[in-house]
């Protein structure tokens, strides 16, 4: 997966804390990384291992990275 700005090598808790609106993408996809107590796991991690659609999973990198656009970054 390719997300802007090499967020998929960022653990997801520092991805969510600096963006809050990817939590709320990756919980539209059933991930809970929003209760997670662990939060270490990288972003590109984090949707392969849900054993999702590869279909979901470019929608998920689609929405991710027009949510970054829309930030600017």
């Amino acid at each position: 997966m390719n997300f802007s700005n090499e967020l998929g090598d960022r653990a997801i808790q520092d991805v969510m804390q600096t963006y809050p609106g990817i939590g709320e993408i990756l919980a539209r996809y059933d991930i809970g990384c929003t209760t997670c107590k662990v939060g270490i796991c990288l972003l590109k991690d984090v949707v392969s291992i849900h054993g999702l659609s590869k279909e979901d999973e470019a929608k998920i990198e689609l929405e991710v990275n027009e949510f970054l656009a829309t930030k600017g970054e």
